[in-house]
């Protein structure tokens, strides 16, 4: 089991999991700006072919990773800390087998 969190400890990473979801919204809104006037210029200046879909495609998977690391697998997680902890148990158990 791991030790309680400190308030300082607790404040601390409040703060690290808000920064990161805030840089995920700020990216977010982003990519809605440009990709708006991304399409704009491909709809109705550049060309007659829709190609704004190409950069459109590629930093949506970008959004969508960053998305993932910080929502899913960022710190404090509960999928990162079921998975820390599991492993925190094998090498313990490890360990135990080997000082047998």
């Amino acid at each position: 089991m791991t030790a309680p969190l400190t308030p300082e400890a607790i404040e601390q990473l409040a703060r690290k999991r808000a920064g990161a979801k805030l840089g995920w919204y700020l990216h977010a809104v982003l990519f809605v700006v440009v990709n708006i006037v991304v399409f704009s210029m491909s709809r109705y200046g550049f060309g007659n072919r829709p190609w704004s879909v190409y950069p459109l495609l590629g930093w949506g998977l970008g959004l969508a990773l960053h998305g993932v690391s910080v929502f899913v697998l960022g710190t404090g997680s509960g999928l990162r800390e079921r998975m820390v902890q599991k492993e925190r148990e094998r090498l313990l158990r490890q360990r135990d087998n080997e000082q047998r």
